[in-house]
């Protein structure tokens, strides 16, 4: 119970921060206009930038965003490191948050760009079915068989749809709420441990800052990279 409250208090802090808002309209825009006209954008927009882009484009451009990310997180954990023991209690809370949020800004984006309709409800909220999504594939980045063939189901049951749209069909007809909650048990353990290990690295002045920064980065870009593989795999 404790390990999928500490996922559950991960997810809502993570979602609080601005850098998880990705708009999918203005993100498709932005990254096919270098490469396709408008017609093509509307069609992106409309369906799936797969359908407009090269494999090679599509690549640079993930992998662009990929590479992004990674330099924002390792930034703002070095910055977390930086004041040493006196700051751990504090430090290590925002250091997975902020952690996380680039998580989850990351995954929204890559989903857009290999054709998911848009994760934010009306409102522009994620809602409940988006913090299951975005656990699942969470899970996916840290190696769960059960999260990956979860998402191998949904992403079929998508691809059979004439419009693809937030899969809560196939969450509630499948059993992926449990899923995603047994998911969330597992990440949760996992937190724990990262939590630790990071913290270790801040209570040493100044050294804490690269060491910190460097265990993000060999965290986040294999778990970026493991995204990629899957959503690549589901395109096949």
């Amino acid at each position: 119970m404790q390990t999928t409250g500490l996922w559950n208090k991960t997810l809502k802090a993570a979602t609080a921060l601005p850098v998880v808002k990705v708009n999918r309209i203005e993100f498709i825009q932005k990254e096919l206009a270098p490469y396709c006209t408008s017609e093509q954008i509307a069609l992106a927009i409309s369906d799936s930038p797969t359908k407009v882009l090269t494999k090679s484009q599509l690549n640079k451009i993930a992998n662009g965003c990929i590479n992004w990310h990674t330099t924002l997180v390792c930034s703002a954990s070095a910055l977390s490191g930086l004041p040493g023991g006196w700051f751990l209690a504090a430090a290590i809370p925002m250091d997975i948050a902020q952690f996380y949020a680039h998580i989850f800004a990351l995954i929204q984006k890559l989903l857009y760009l290999y054709g998911w309709a848009d994760l934010q409800d009306e409102k522009g909220k994620l809602n409940d079915e988006t913090a299951n999504t975005l656990t699942l594939f969470v899970g996916v980045m840290m190696g769960s068989r059960e999260a990956v063939q979860a998402i191998n189901t949904i992403t079929k049951a998508l691809a059979e749809q004439a419009v693809k749209r937030l899969p809560r069909v196939a969450l509630a007809r499948y059993g992926f709420y449990n899923v995603a909650k047994q998911v969330g048990k597992w990440i949760g353990i996992r937190l724990t441990k990262d939590s630790f290990a990071k913290g270790a690295g801040k209570v040493i002045p100044l050294i804490g800052a690269p060491i910190s920064a460097t265990l993000t980065y060999w965290t986040f870009k294999p778990m970026a990279s493991k995204l990629k593989k899957q959503l690549d795999s589901n395109l096949e």
